[in-house]
């Protein structure tokens, strides 16, 4: 009978294969797009084949270090914005991680570092977090960094004047002092353990105005240019605080949506490197090119508009989770290199994740009609799933889900969508009915998954459960270690049990890379980080 399933299973699935490349042909006048401020656009790309050796880092290099040269980067998407601070795709963010830094700045295994701040203290009460600044940083438009600066850009983003903040990780700052130049002192209204991860967002000059146009930041490349989609260009900032770095002169970050066109452009050597490739390519260009597979933080899911009719029923979301068959979609379009999830969280993030979640709906069809049944939908009902397209990966999955759910009534239209579009009416204006998308990690499980409270701006789910608001705001707010711990592993359990979304599974991401190139690194964060890349002869 499972045999018989999954072989039906695959047979609709070619049949709308069949359909999207006719669809594809005709053309789309949609645009579909990224993601929240915690979240991000999903990775295209799974892991490589059994047949290759996964990494999260280029091996040293055999050949000697070469200074300067000029790398280009594929991207997959447009910028939604250049000003950091109003940025919300992750896509955009991971470009921008090369010309900003914060009072902190995470490291490829996920650890906070100082940079802006050279040292920090936290009062007992965990309350007030005390910064000394490290000396002689310079912005990129010569100016010295002070503590002004950090007032202002943190003051901008908690939304003291405005009384709106920019970003929720910041909404429980009360004050921010700079009692000198080289000194800042935050000081928070309640405990908010999740707080120094905040810390890696953008200082900015004081009072500048213009980053959406002319950026400028701290960061080891200073921005040179932007053309809307088609690239933008940083180069080397000469007087970067930390010494030898970067190696590079220059790096294009150059936008190709389409990924038969991205492979093209890899193989003729229009770019150096592609992050996020397609499994199948990454299996083409394996000889000629340095590769590299490792788990990246990532939750693809499928996203379920709590707030219409007929996934505003818990029987419904419910249904949905026990027709799809995950272990089928890693293996069929994962190519069998995918974590599968319950919730939405990562085992990345093993102290936090809890564990067991993703067998909570093991695939039954008999449940799944009996509860659409009881919910009012005897014979199933049509629906229309959203997806970006330039994310092949996405794609692929929105073909097998729908292949899946149909085998209990439910007929999926599949909308391919752009990612301008995506942000601007999925996301922002949550007009859709359901949608694939993958949410990008973060280093604390509170900033992960604070997109679910029923008032947070980032809840385009229109996800509403005051038991998970309280067990969640308990969390940032728990002093004791285990206690806090015990209470995120609640919240997961909370969402995975209503059936907020369809948790598919944490893919592998994938990088081709010009072989001449080592230093690069991967990090359980979506960032794309040139200041360790170099050349080699």
């Amino acid at each position: 009978m499972r045999r018989k399933a999954k072989s039906k299973v695959w047979s609709l699935l070619a049949a709308v294969l069949l359909l999207a490349g006719i669809l594809s042909a005709c053309g789309e006048g949609d645009k579909d797009g990224g993601n929240d401020a915690a979240g991000s656009p999903g990775s295209d790309a799974a892991s490589a084949t059994a047949s290759q050796k996964s990494a999260s880092a280029l091996p040293e290099a055999a050949g000697t270090k070469v200074e300067g040269g000029k790398v280009t980067v594929l991207i997959l998407q447009d910028l939604d914005f250049l000003d950091p601070h109003l940025a919300v795709a992750a896509g955009t963010n991971e470009v921008l991680f090369n010309v900003f830094e914060g009072l902190l700045k995470p490291n490829e295994k996920g650890e906070l570092l100082p940079a802006l701040a050279e040292s920090y203290s936290v009062s007992p009460d965990g309350l007030t977090y005390t910064f000394k600044l490290r000396s002689g940083v310079k912005f990129h438009n010569g100016q010295t960094l002070t503590s002004a600066d950090v007032k202002y850009s943190y003051s901008r983003l908690a939304g003291l004047d405005t009384g709106k903040p920019l970003q929720t990780s910041f909404e429980d700052v009360k004050s921010i002092e700079a009692p000198d130049a080289s000194t800042v002192v935050i000081t928070l209204k309640e405990h908010n353990s999740s707080f120094l991860t905040a810390l890696t967002a953008a200082v900015i000059p004081n009072g500048y105005q213009d980053s959406n146009k002319n950026p400028i930041g701290t960061g080891p490349f200073k921005f040179k240019e932007y053309t809307p989609g088609q690239h933008l260009v940083v180069e080397k900032f000469p007087d970067y605080w930390q010494k030898g770095v970067p190696s590079l002169d220059q790096v294009e970050f150059k936008i190709i949506t389409d990924p038969q066109a991205g492979l093209l452009a890899l193989q003729s050597g229009e770019v150096d490197i592609y992050p996020r490739i397609g499994t199948e390519q990454l299996e083409q260009v394996a000889k000629d090119f340095n590769t590299i597979s490792t788990p990246q933080n990532l939750v693809q899911l499928v996203v379920l508009n709590n707030a219409r009719k007929p996934f505003n029923d818990i029987r419904v979301r419910q249904a949905l989770n026990y027709a799809i068959d995950k272990d089928e979609i890693i293996e069929g379009v994962a190519q069998g290199k995918g974590t599968k999830l319950g919730s939405n969280l990562s085992p990345v993030l093993a102290k936090y994740y809890q564990a067991g979640l993703e067998d909570l709906y093991k695939t039954d069809l008999e449940k799944a009609k009996s509860l659409l049944k009881e919910a009012g939908y005897p014979n199933g009902f049509e629906t229309t799933l959203s997806v970006p397209s330039n994310y092949q990966f996405h794609v692929d999955t929105a073909q097998v889900v729908a292949a899946q759910l149909e085998q209990i009534g439910v007929k999926v239209k599949i909308e391919p969508v752009e990612w301008a579009v995506w942000l601007d009416r999925i996301y922002k204006g949550r007009d859709y009915d359901t949608t694939i998308i993958g949410l990008d990690g973060k280093l604390d499980p509170y900033q992960i998954l604070n997109k679910y409270l029923s008032d947070s701006p980032n809840d385009f789910f229109n996800y509403k459960n005051p038991e998970f608001d309280s067990t969640l705001r308990s969390a940032v707010a728990e002093v004791d270690d285990a206690k806090r711990i015990e209470l995120y592993k609640k919240a997961q359990t909370i969402l995975a049990q209503d059936a907020a979304a369809i948790y598919i599974m944490d893919p592998n991401t994938n990088v081709a890379l010009n072989k001449k190139l080592a230093g690069y690194k991967t990090y359980p964060l979506y960032v794309q980080d040139l200041s360790s890349v170099y050349f080699t002869k």
